[in-house]
């Protein structure tokens, strides 16, 4: 079963410690939106894999310690605004 779009949000809104699963990749405004969905795709974030915010940067901005797999990233604000998911 799909998540109901009203229920996705970006990475980025996530509070630290919360689980949630990829939905969908889109690039953002004013980048290269089609080489940032590829970097974030080869770093592992597609559609179906599951994702944890770990904890962010200081003040609760940047930048964003994220786990997918068994692999830690840290990725920027604007990286992690490209990322929609749904609560796990």
């Amino acid at each position: 079963m799909n998540p109901s779009p009203s229920s996705l949000r970006p990475l980025a809104e996530l509070p630290a410690g919360a689980h949630a699963v990829v939905q969908r990749l889109h690039g953002g405004e004013g980048v290269d939106q089609a080489a940032l969905v590829r970097r974030l795709g080869e770093l592992g974030f597609i559609p179906g894999e599951p994702v944890q915010m770990l904890r962010r940067g200081p003040g609760g901005r940047e930048p964003l310690a994220v786990q997918i797999g068994d692999t830690q990233f840290a990725l920027r604000l604007l990286e992690a605004q490209c990322i929609e998911v749904a609560l796990a």
